[in-house]
């Protein structure tokens, strides 16, 4: 006679289901251990190939000029110091005037375009007037405008005025609102502001002039910081604007001031231009770190992704 035997489960305890739990949580633990590693060690490989290319231009500055494209090691096998004094004195002109003139063109172009932009800004996101949106459409078409289509009407413009030679064809555009990306960047910005704080101020009695600086204008100061690194970084690595106005040596800007260090009928000294080239990189990198935090608020708020 046959006997059927039924194997019971035996029921798990308290400790087993903790015990298991205490597993469970170690592998997930494991894998986003392993999941951080792996992005971490992405993120270092690519940051490294993006820096790659200013820390071979350091390493470049102190090394001979035989050695520079001979030799691709971030470690020179000898130093030359003697290029930045010889940089900085070593052309007709001393580079501190490349460098004044590009403080000047700079500081002037900045200026203007937060004054101009802010103005033109506040009047597309907070006043109503007839053909406002056709006129801000119009303004958003003329960033699909390449520079070169207006490049030979804008210098016949300012040949007739006389202006060729002269810092006006850098500057004064900048006070006339011709940068429309600046303009969209505030308008995002302003439009985020309550409109509660216009009407309360006129109530007050104050004039959309005395609204904008008042008020406004205090509050946009993460949009305004993201404008001003943003002008300051392109006009000081402006290079094709200077070599078309600009024909003086004297009155030229450190990128023009870097082409003279390359010859194509003598020898180049290269050593002295990536020295001179590490040091035109210097107002950039402080006015950066500077202004860092306002730059990602003003990003993060004007709706620029």
């Amino acid at each position: 006679m046959k006997t059927n035997v039924i194997d019971a489960a035996v029921p798990l305890g308290e400790e087993d289901f903790a015990a298991i739990g205490a597993q469970l949580r170690a592998a997930r633990h494991a894998r986003e251990r392993r999941s951080r590693l792996m992005k971490h060690v992405f993120l270092i490989v690519f940051s490294f190939i993006m820096v790659y290319p200013m820390l071979w231009m350091l390493a470049s500055s102190f090394k001979p000029d035989n050695q520079i494209f001979s030799n691709l090691s971030l470690w020179p096998s000898e130093f030359r110091w003697e290029n930045y004094p010889k940089g900085w004195n070593g052309l007709s002109v001393s580079f501190s005037r490349f460098y004044l003139n590009s403080t000047v063109v700079t500081v002037l172009s900045v200026i203007g375009n937060l004054l101009s932009c802010s103005f033109a800004a506040y009047a597309f996101a907070r006043l109503r007037f007839s053909g406002r949106d056709f006129f801000f459409g119009l303004m958003m078409m003329t960033l699909m405008i390449p520079y070169h289509v207006v490049l030979i009407p804008q210098y016949v413009l300012f040949l007739k005025l006389g202006w060729v030679d002269t810092y006006l064809p850098l500057v004064v555009p900048k006070f006339l609102a011709s940068d429309a990306f600046f303009i969209f960047l505030m308008v995002q910005f302003f439009r985020q502001l309550p409109r509660e704080l216009d009407e309360a101020a006129m109530i007050d009695g104050c004039s959309p002039y005395k609204i904008f600086w008042a008020i406004i204008l205090p509050l946009s100061l993460p949009a305004m910081g993201t404008a001003a690194i943003f002008s300051l970084i392109w006009t000081w690595e402006d290079f094709l604007a200077p070599l078309i106005y600009l024909n003086d040596i004297k009155s030229y800007t450190v990128p023009l001031g870097l082409r003279l260090f390359v010859d194509q009928e003598s020898q180049s000294a290269y050593g002295q231009m990536f020295a001179m080239s590490v040091l035109s990189l210097v107002p950039v990198i402080i006015f950066f770190l500077a202004f860092q935090k306002l730059i990602i608020r003003g990003i993060a708020t004007s709706g620029l992704k």
